[in-house]
């Protein structure tokens, strides 16, 4: 199964008091390699909402069949400056399945298949 994930987060005054240049060089350096080392497993789209939403200031649209790839993506982050140093905070997340029905339904037939052929 493919995972949706989508991943709001908030970057903070401190992050937006810095220099472009530096939180260029900051996404260069810590950002960009990061997702670059799971990008065979999780697949990431970037997005801004400050001008949509009081609620969080950007948001990812991550995808996977691996969601432990998933989860050491987001520990590998949470030990980046941009959260330990209070630069970007991690909001809701949600999560959903692609197809999700279209595969339990394919799982059904398979089982209902199975069930015959055991019962023949």
């Amino acid at each position: 199964m493919t995972y949706g994930i989508a991943l709001t987060y908030t970057l903070t005054p401190r992050w937006l008091a810095l220099p472009r240049e530096e939180r260029n060089r900051m996404r260069a350096t810590h950002i960009e390699p990061l997702f670059t080392r799971y990008a065979d497993r999780v697949t990431a789209r970037f997005f801004d909402a400050e001008a949509f939403s009081g609620s969080f200031s950007d948001f990812a649209v991550l995808e996977t069949a691996d969601l432990g790839a998933y989860y050491f993506l987001i520990e590998a982050l949470r030990d980046t400056p941009l959260i330990h140093e209070g630069y970007l905070i991690l909001g809701e997340v949600l999560l959903g399945v692609r197809d999700g029905f279209q595969t339990y339904e394919r799982h059904l037939a398979h089982a209902t298949a199975t069930a015959t052929e055991a019962d023949a």
